[in-house]
């Protein structure tokens, strides 16, 4: 389609998406995004009631159905703004490709180790369920919001879901390593 009025981007990759009072938006990363400038870019596609969702199959859905890690294929306007990211309005937004399933674990933290990264949580109460997740140096950590927060932020009591690798070592509690720890209320 040559339209001098639109930017497309091919299999970029959901970092964030939120939506607020301020409105809602899908950060998308790219290789393959010619108008915004270096090799990998990052932009906010500001999502409105005019913009398409669709899954893999074409068919629409909400935005509430799009995820971090999902690759995606987006069509947005070629007016954008000079911020960091730079921002643009969306028009379509296609999931193209779904991140491999890691292993999710929702609990209450029950004691943090700061000295070694690590943090110990039990799932409803049971004992059976206690597992100390020793967070990865690149993990995320995100706050009930979504935005980032710090490892030192994690205190005994928050209750959070964790993703995390699908092994566990054979210590009492086991362990695994996290790669993304979010609050949940």
């Amino acid at each position: 389609m040559d339209n001098t009025f639109l930017t497309q981007i091919t299999n970029g990759r959901i970092e964030d998406v939120e939506t607020g009072r301020n409105g809602s938006f899908v950060l998308v990363s790219s290789r393959d995004c010619p108008n915004c400038g270096r090799d990998l870019q990052t932009i906010r596609l500001n999502v409105g009631s005019n913009t398409v969702i669709m899954d893999e199959n074409s068919n629409r859905i909400p935005l509430s159905d799009l995820r971090t890690g999902m690759m995606v294929n987006a069509a947005f306007s070629n007016a954008t703004t000079r911020s960091i990211p730079p921002q643009a309005a969306a028009y379509v937004i296609q999931v193209v490709g779904r991140p491999r399933s890691d292993n999710v674990t929702v609990g209450r933290i029950v004691d943090v180790n700061r000295q070694n990264r690590s943090f110990t949580t039990v799932s409803d109460g049971n004992l059976s369920s206690v597992m100390r997740f020793n967070v990865a140096d690149n993990a995320q950590i995100l706050n009930a919001m979504g935005r980032p927060m710090n490892f030192s932020n994690l205190v005994p009591g928050l209750r959070v879901r964790v993703r995390h690798a699908d092994f566990t070592t054979m210590s009492i509690p086991p362990q695994t390593t996290a790669f993304e720890v979010r609050v949940v209320r």
